[in-house]
């Protein structure tokens, strides 16, 4: 059924989002967007951050306001004044800090990837629901307008019966950077591979099969790597991830009777385009970076615990484990098995 126009995002204004109490574990760069994006654009409470390096947590604290800095994770998990811990550290440490942190009794918000494994989703997952906490992993372009309408058009079948979705992202680092090091689950896929997996994955649903090839970095990491993968009722995916320079870093969804491209930078704040043979239409938005789209997914969590709820159907916990699972078997074929990492499965 083409459409005559798209469909207007159903995202509530985050402002109306009941104010929770945050706890930041691991004051890096993404925590510093984070905590930014709530400051600006939410009500809810950066109240705590904790690093192991006590110098470190109350650096961030001074930065941005937080009245509580901590020496440990441990510390800021048993804080009374913290309802919700936002996991920002490596992703090594994430099923730790996470299970820890729900089992000390907070809800959980995980920075992708949640797990290095579908393994370790699992646990987490496993552990949320004994809990009965809020968990999700903060795959925050799930939880941004645009993606809204993307469902919307796809729900409403607007591009008839979808046939393959394509997306890659590449991006350039400097020497030195962390994606770089096999001991943090460095390369490509876990960092940037992450968010095509989980477009494939959430409009054509789990792989069926997987033929990956991929190439290492001097380094020691995977360089780059590209997959072509089947999904249940004979459609396909592409993607492609690089350390070595940007790309397209676009998602093209092609359907029967049309095709919705969500414009570069697919994973931020911007625009949406659907071509039909005989006409275009465009739902536009600011573009934006990380500052600008991080507290939507806040926003997400903090409506759900207020109403009892204890995940998101915009990015629940399978499928985020849907696509750790597509991730594992990219892994296993290009032979990169994170051992340095401590991989659990």
């Amino acid at each position: 059924m083409m459409l005559d126009s798209l469909p207007s995002p159903r995202t509530p204004d985050p402002m109306d989002a009941p104010p929770l109490r945050w706890g930041v574990m691991g004051p890096g760069w993404i925590a510093e967007q984070f905590t930014k994006s709530l400051q600006t654009y939410t009500r809810q409470e950066v109240v705590a951050v904790g690093s192991r390096a006590l110098p470190r947590a109350q650096e961030f604290a001074a930065q941005h306001d937080v009245r509580t800095a901590v020496g440990s994770y441990e510390e800021l998990a048993a804080l009374d004044e913290v309802d919700i811990v936002y996991v920002a550290t490596p992703h090594p440490a994430h099923l730790e800090l996470a299970v820890m942190s729900l089992e000390a009794g907070k809800h959980v918000l995980v920075e992708k990837p949640i797990g290095l494994s579908a393994g370790q989703a699992r646990e987490i997952a496993d552990v949320a629901e004994q809990t009965g906490l809020y968990c999700a992993e903060a795959l925050w372009t799930m939880f941004l307008p645009k993606w809204d309408v993307v469902r919307q058009v796809v729900e409403l079948g607007g591009l008839g019966e979808l046939r393959s979705v394509h997306s890659e992202y590449g991006e350039s680092f400097p020497d030195g950077h962390r994606v770089f090091d096999p001991a943090l689950a460095g390369g490509p896929l876990l960092d940037l591979g992450i968010y095509p997996l989980a477009f494939v994955t959430a409009l054509l649903g789990p792989h069926e099969a997987v033929a990956a090839l991929g190439q290492p970095d001097p380094q020691g990491v995977n360089g780059q790597l590209g997959a072509t993968m089947t999904h249940t009722g004979g459609t396909l995916s592409v993607i492609a991830t690089t350390l070595h320079g940007f790309l397209a870093n676009q998602v093209t969804i092609v359907g029967s009777e049309g095709m919705l491209t969500v414009e570069p930078a697919h994973h931020s704040p911007g625009p949406l385009t659907l071509r039909y043979p005989d006409r275009t239409l465009t739902y536009d938005e600011p573009r934006g970076n990380q500052a600008s789209g991080l507290h939507f997914q806040a926003a997400e969590a903090a409506r759900r615990i207020t109403a009892g709820e204890t995940q998101t159907p915009w990015w629940t916990l399978e499928a985020s484990i849907t696509a750790l699972e597509a991730s594992d078997e990219i892994r296993r074929q290009i032979g990169d098995d994170m051992a340095a990492a401590g991989l659990r499965e």
